[in-house]
């Protein structure tokens, strides 16, 4: 099992408590600008070992009777279909997954508010059906020379015109799909309504990443830069909070380069800055609750490395730069590593070069390498999962868990009726099929599979890049992928 070294109930109950205190100074209403990933952050649980992917929600659970969420939406990202990377899907769809994902988290989806929305087509219609699903829609309006003219931002023509947003609680979360969909114009355009209606309110941040009371030079902060390679992002000491009160903390360049922009709007808004530095707009908790600093230490060095052959592997692609590679590499140096800190790299090459074909590793609880060879029937991948499923059920090697008379008719529909060619090897998914209906008679199968669970937070390397296939189901099981840069065939086209 793998070591925690972040307590998830203490987050949980910190964090919550942070954020109604928070609210409790602005006089009872409080916009937070909600960044990061909200359901799925596994960024965060790989380099916090011990935090749940879904921290975020089950937090804003712990005041759920407070909160009411409003998704922002850039209105030009709907009109050239923007696609969120990770999941594939454009963000006016994700945008409805949110909503829905929320609302069966039992949370209050307020509205909708499409940003920098200036009448294009696409975006109408999909207001439109925003609106003829149930949802209240705002239009909020680019504004010239923002965030640099403020005069004409904080006024009834800039800020002004855009439509204010209806909500009844005293904690408005403002979240979107992804980066650029202007959550904090929108936080902020909300603060010069309220005041202009004589309401109090305050704006906040949250964003987990970088952790602003652990070192410049924290593996965590370092696994952040290195997640971001292909922005402009850098962590860097917030030089206002030092100013204003001795203490060095870490933020990275964006928040502290639009700071005195923000305070100026604040000034302008309400007649005085609530904040000092960009760090004193934060309500991250996360460095209170690590409890085992060596345990989160080793985990984000692995994370740099899987970011190191992340990008690699983009480039090899076409999807990357060489720019996000070479970042990455003087981050490694920083943190004093090299791919040979990651064991599984070297087994699966060595073990590549011993049958002349694509080979994979994965490191076990117990710290045993296994590895997996291309055969005639099975992936590599495939075959690896098979060989760490029976090292922690305690099945001997020699048992086939899936004999060839399981598995060939699989692949003879697969060839005959689904399109593969002769060399189509079984993918995990089909495995994965194939060992659940095998365990239905067969004891060993369904004693493997009672293991698969095991599997969560181990490290794996392919020798080869994966199909998209097998790529997801190791995402899905939890297991922690780097390949090398290199495809199986020299063939142009890769499934």
């Amino acid at each position: 099992m793998q070591k925690t070294g972040f307590d998830n109930d203490k987050y949980l109950k910190t964090q919550s408590e942070h954020i109604r205190d928070r609210i409790r100074k602005f006089g009872g209403k409080l916009y937070l600008e909600f960044g990061g990933k909200l359901f799925d952050d596994y960024h965060a649980s790989r380099v916090l070992p011990g935090f749940q992917p879904d921290s975020k929600i089950r937090m804003l659970k712990e005041l759920k009777d407070q909160v009411e969420i409003v998704i922002a939406i850039n209105a030009a990202d709907i009109e050239k279909n923007k696609v969120r990377g990770d999941l594939g899907i454009t963000y006016d769809i994700d945008l409805l997954r949110l909503a829905d994902a929320f609302t069966n988290q039992g949370l209050l989806v307020g509205s909708v508010v499409l940003t920098r929305f200036a009448e294009q087509p696409t975006a109408v219609a999909y207001e439109q059906k925003l609106t003829s699903l149930g949802l209240k829609v705002y239009r909020h309006y680019p504004i010239k020379g923002y965030p640099s003219d403020l005069p004409l931002i904080v006024s009834d023509n800039g800020f002004g015109k855009n439509d204010y947003i209806e909500t009844s609680r005293p904690l408005v979360v403002v979240t979107a799909p992804g980066p650029g969909s202007g959550k904090m114009a929108t936080c902020l355009s909300q603060l010069y309504h309220e005041h202009k209606r004589g309401v109090e309110a305050g704006y906040a941040k949250f964003e987990t990443f970088p952790v602003w009371n652990l070192p410049l030079s924290h593996p965590v902060n370092l696994a952040y830069e290195a997640a971001t390679a292909d922005l402009d992002d850098v962590n860097m000491i917030d030089p206002f909070h030092l100013e204003a009160y001795g203490e060095t903390c870490v933020n990275y360049n964006r928040d502290v380069e639009v700071f005195p922009v923000l305070d100026a709007i604040f000034e302008k808004i309400s007649g005085a800055s609530p904040y000092q530095s960009p760090t004193d707009m934060g309500v991250n908790m996360v460095g209170f609750c690590i409890s085992d600093d060596a345990v989160v230490q080793k985990a984000a060095r692995q994370e740099i490395i899987r970011r190191y052959y992340q990008a690699m592997c983009d480039s090899r692609k076409g999807n990357g730069s060489d720019d996000s590679i070479y970042k990455i590499e003087l981050l490694m140096k920083k943190a004093h590593i090299s791919v040979s800190d990651r064991p599984v790299v070297m087994a699966a090459n060595i073990k590549s070069e011993q049958t002349g074909g694509p080979a994979a590793a994965m490191e076990m609880p117990d710290g045993t390498i296994l590895t997996g060879k291309t055969s005639p029937l099975l992936g590599a991948s495939s075959s690896l999962l098979l060989n760490a499923l029976k090292h922690q059920a305690g099945i001997d090697d020699s048992i086939d868990l899936l004999p060839p008379y399981v598995i060939e008719p699989i692949m003879e529909t697969k060839v005959r009726y689904l399109g593969g060619d002769e060399t189509s090897l079984m993918h995990l998914n089909e495995l994965l099929i194939a060992l659940s209906v095998a365990a239905v008679n067969d004891a060993n199968a369904r004693k493997a599979l009672d293991h698969l669970g095991d599997l969560h937070g181990l490290e794996t390397h392919s020798s080869v890049i994966l199909s998209q296939i097998d790529t997801d189901v190791f995402k899905k099981l939890g297991i922690n992928l780097t390949c090398e840069p290199r495809y199986e065939s020299k063939k142009l086209y890769h499934k």
